[in-house]
């Protein structure tokens, strides 16, 4: 995904800032069944729909975070020689988000946390690997396969410790303050990782290296790239696109 992903997480043009064209909310709006997504999509039907929509979608939310959420569910993997030839890849900046130093890069982990971590990358690849190759889904309604390697958030949780008013983690990203706040069960699920390869190669820049948020259980706006935080906290945090009426859980 990046090349198959949403943008830093979220439908549009690629690169820079835009939203999904009217034709791409009604792709969604049929294919998806719901009120909730299609309120997701940039096009929400103006003021005198708006509330109810996003009614719905807060409604969709919970039933996706408490109700349809399972930890035990995977979801389907594929052969390499499935994978797409490209991805589309997305940010929210005018131009591909670069690191000015890469060599001084660290992911911080803190909140509610008993012990606040700041890994470099190698730390990472020193940590334990998860690699799958899946297909990513774009709210923009398209789909396409590609393989990610990287550390699973349960690594990471395990060295952190969370707090146990810890329910949730906010994902923040050097692209223009990108955003995306997570349940902790989500986070947790055995296929959620911090990806910092793709396609068996280092994740390149489009795709948000030089670490980005992966799960094939959500949707790719929820994805976060240019990883520099994760931070643990009680109340559940919004999200660039969240913020403007995407649903929050995003799963699919």
């Amino acid at each position: 995904m990046t090349d198959a992903d949403c943008r830093s997480g979220g439908p549009g043009r690629q690169g820079g800032h835009g939203g999904l064209e009217r034709r791409a909310f009604l792709r969604l709006g049929l294919a998806g069944g719901t009120a909730s997504l299609v309120a997701a999509c940039g096009w929400d039907g103006g003021n005198a729909i708006r509330p109810k929509l996003l009614s719905i979608s807060r409604l969709n939310d919970w039933v996706g975070e408490h109700v349809l959420y399972s930890p035990m569910r995977l979801a389907p993997t594929y052969d390499v020689s499935q994978r797409a030839r490209s991805l589309p890849s997305y940010f929210i900046s005018d131009s591909t988000p670069m690191l000015k130093d890469p060599a001084a890069w660290r992911l911080q982990v803190n909140g509610l946390v008993r012990q606040p971590l700041s890994l470099s990358l190698d730390d990472l690849l020193r940590l334990p690997r998860t690699s799958y190759t899946v297909l990513h889904h774009c709210v923009e309604g398209w789909s396409a396969v590609a393989s990610w390697a990287g550390v699973p958030i349960a690594a990471i949780v395990e060295r952190c410790q969370p707090r146990p008013e810890a329910r949730y983690i906010n994902f923040v990203s050097f692209d223009a303050d990108y955003s995306n706040g997570w349940d902790l069960a989500s986070a947790m699920h055995p296929q959620t990782i911090l990806a910092y390869a793709m396609n068996d190669q280092p994740l390149p820049p489009a795709h948000g290296a030089p670490l980005r948020l992966y799960s094939p259980t959500k949707l790719g706006y929820k994805l976060t790239k240019y990883l520099v935080s994760m931070t643990f906290t009680a109340d559940r945090p919004g999200g660039y696109w969240e913020d403007q009426g995407y649903p929050w859980f995003g799963g699919i």
